[in-house]
């Protein structure tokens, strides 16, 4: 039955991808689990391949390319959840691509980008060799709810899984470090030590602010962004756990955010054994990832997406396009089954801190005029479009040569808005 799965998956991978139909990172694992439930376990379980699972709210795509570019820069064989197809049938799928039609994975590793949400399930069916824990923040509260029934789903994973895995964990995200501090796991910490770093900003999207143990507010100083910093319980005493990575020599991308997912990286492949000479040598070569500060070249223009689908990430991409120099922004809102029906979440957005009164504003995507009105009320100017190919048009023409369009798109404008530049579907 496998071997039929793999084959007819393979088949409808290649002609979606021929047809440019997307890159077939869904279908196939789906139809293979409506006829065998059990197909990604059938698979991994007669494989030596070890598994990195990495979950969390932000950063898991691009943790998992940084990871990707280590390991291949040093002789280990890879694959990963491609696109960001990061629910059970994304993962069939990959083994479905990557395996040969008897169902042998021959790759020293699989990097499976994890939905938060979705983590319960796939550890039903997989049990990692290390996961990667990044942080929890509100994100599609019509799908997820609140994070703390998040977390209480994560506790009940940890328990089934820890006898094998070994847990990478951000100890600046209190409740992310608190489900690390249970007896017999096997844990190392990333997080930041540097106060040059800290945010003196009102943190009103802020998430995880009261203690893990005790539900006492949490004082957090430095703060880096949103609730993570280095957090201390003024009560119980419960404070942020020894770090075991807390700096690194190169960072390839921009903004504070990324730091966290550079160090889970390097903790990572520290933890396999490679050097930190080595390590640093590989980041040199990084590239992004489609959507997460990706560089597009059109004439003598550039276009750069930062991927923003929730407060959080949305705050720490105008932070980070502020100390760019941004004066182009085009701001593209769905409100899809990838991004989350409902969009309230952009009025906990910073507008008035990051948007200055020079920067020219395009608001486009299925919901412009919800943006469009949030961005009235901050007393900010700005351009309206229904539709989102004629907001790439005109923020191209308006665009000066030699400079950069800034794109902060929820997940599924990002996909149109690459297909309308590029001509090509990711998914």
């Amino acid at each position: 039955m496998n071997i039929v799965l793999i084959v007819l998956g393979k088949l409808i991978s290649f002609i979606s991808k021929s047809l440019n139909l997307g890159n077939g990172s869904t279908w196939p694992g789906h139809i293979a689990l409506s006829l065998n439930k059990n197909f990604v376990s059938d698979i991994l379980k007669n494989s030596n391949t070890k598994i990195v699972f990495i979950t969390g709210t932000n950063g898991k795509t691009t943790t998992a390319k940084l990871i990707e570019t280590i390991l291949e820069k040093n002789g280990k064989s890879v694959f990963l959840n491609k696109s960001g197809a990061n629910l059970l049938n994304g993962i069939a799928s990959s083994l479905i691509i990557e395996s040969d039609i008897f169902g042998k994975i021959k790759k020293n590793f699989a990097i499976f980008e994890i939905d938060e949400n979705a983590l319960t399930r796939v550890s039903q069916k997989i049990k990692p060799d290390y996961l990667i824990a990044l942080n929890l923040f509100r994100d599609q509260l019509d799908r997820y709810g609140e994070i703390n029934t998040i977390l209480n789903n994560w506790a009940e994973v940890y328990v089934k899984i820890i006898d094998k895995t070994k847990f990478i964990l951000n100890a600046d995200d209190p409740q992310i470090a608190y489900l690390g501090m249970q007896p017999s796991i096997k844990r190392l910490y990333f997080g930041l030590n540097n106060s040059s770093l800290k945010t003196d900003l009102p943190q009103d999207a802020a998430d995880s602010i009261l203690c893990p143990k005790c539900s006492t507010r949490l004082v957090i100083d430095p703060v880096y962004y949103s609730h993570l910093g280095n957090w201390s319980c003024p009560k119980c005493g419960l404070k942020r756990p020894q770090l075991d990575s807390e700096k690194n020599s190169v960072y390839p991308l921009e903004g504070v955010y990324n730091m966290y997912n550079v160090l889970a990286a390097v903790l990572l492949a520290k933890e396999i054994g490679i050097s930190q000479t080595n390590i640093d040598k590989s980041l040199l070569d990084f590239k992004p990832a489609f959507g997460r500060q990706e560089e597009i070249t059109i004439k003598d223009k550039k276009v750069k997406f930062f991927l923003a689908k929730n407060p959080t990430s949305f705050n720490e991409s105008l932070r980070t396009i502020n100390a760019l120099g941004a004066k182009y922004l085009l701001l593209a809102l769905n409100d899809r089954i990838p991004d989350g029906r409902d969009v309230s979440w952009i009025w906990d957005v910073d507008f008035e801190i990051f948007i200055g009164p020079k920067i020219e504003i395009f608001a486009a995507g299925d919901r412009a005029y919800d943006m469009g009105l949030r961005l009235k009320y901050s007393c900010i100017k700005h351009k309206t479009f229904e539709d989102l190919n004629e907001a790439v048009k005109e923020s191209l023409i308006n665009l000066p040569r030699g400079e950069t369009l800034f794109v902060l798109p929820t997940y599924s404008a990002m996909l149109e808005v690459r297909k309308i530049l590029t001509g090509k579907k990711i998914l």
